[in-house]
């Protein structure tokens, strides 16, 4: 097999972490601990002392796996959530399909819940019609179709290698070579729509992004965020103001503040108790804010 090098970001990513390398263990591997306090360090150092441990300041999740990926030896990095882990064989299989694909920069797994169910990872790049079906919830209306579910990649079975627009990042190994050739993680992006951005990059320099069932990894989902909710909900609406604004320039990114803005004030109506506080809050923040200081 290739060689794989294996990088895992973390903050306060205790109990799953100890699973994650576990199952990596054989390749090289690298922490990047951004603060945690809750023993990370200090299992990962007493359990893994071939993991190689980088400590600094938190950059978030792209920023974080540059630094593992800039010191990796690899001729293929996987990035692995700390909350995800390999079932057995998975990352073997996963790479061995991108052996067969010298096309793909990205291949990502199927992914499962603990509980086994599916988790959808294939996606649609965002545009402002795809977060008003997000955002509106009018994807619930025809889940499958294509018009109004493309930001989840069209109700997609996960059954099959398919051609992605992009993937979920909680597992994605990603080609040196091919990294090489458009660079690593935008750090502007400090959580949300990194991964975004950068399988845009790939498809642009002219890579592919593919998926295959026949790798299977379990991702808790959300360990780390779902304990800072409300900013970590903040992030992610930033991110796709970031991306469009990048991508797609200012006039569709202040386009895309004010489609949030309504949305997430009917959100902050709609949803009672803590959730729907968050939606409201949110909803103030970007009418208080400019895109140029929502992305400062």
């Amino acid at each position: 097999m290739a060689d794989v090098s294996v990088v895992v970001v973390t903050y306060n990513a205790l109990p799953w972490v100890e699973r994650a390398l576990e199952s990596v263990r054989g390749h090289e591997t690298i922490v990047v601990d951004h603060g945690s306090t809750d023993g990370t360090l200090e299992l990962v150092r007493e359990r893994f002392p071939e993991v190689r441990v980088i400590e600094q300041e938190n950059k978030g999740l792209g920023g974080g796996s540059n630094a593992g990926m800039r010191v990796a030896s690899g001729d293929w990095f996987l990035l692995l959530n700390s909350d995800a882990w390999a079932t057995d064989g998975a990352l073997e299989r996963l790479v061995a399909f991108g052996q067969a694909n010298p096309e793909a920069a990205v291949v990502g797994p199927r992914l499962r819940y603990p509980d086994g169910r599916l988790q959808r990872s294939v996606r649609g790049f965002p545009t402002l019609w795809r977060l008003a079906t997000e955002y509106l919830f009018l994807r619930k209306l025809a889940p499958r179709s294509r018009a109004l579910n493309g930001f989840y990649g069209s109700g997609f079975a996960h059954d099959r290698p398919f051609e992605a627009e992009f993937l979920m990042g909680a597992v994605l190994l990603v080609r040196r070579e091919a990294a090489d050739t458009v660079g690593l993680f935008d750090e502007d992006f400090f959580m949300f729509s990194e991964e975004t951005d950068w399988l845009y990059r790939f498809h642009q320099a002219g890579w592919k992004v593919l998926f295959t069932p026949d790798a299977e990894f379990v991702h808790v989902g959300g360990a780390t965020t779902k304990k800072t909710w409300g900013p970590m909900f903040r992030e992610q609406v930033r991110g796709h103001i970031r991306f469009l604004a990048k991508h797609r320039g200012r006039r569709e990114a202040e386009q895309a503040r004010r489609l949030l803005l309504v949305s997430l004030r009917l959100r902050g109506l709609a949803f009672p108790g803590e959730r729907g506080r968050t939606y409201a809050d949110t909803a103030r923040w970007l009418a208080g804010s400019s895109v140029e200081e929502l992305l400062a």
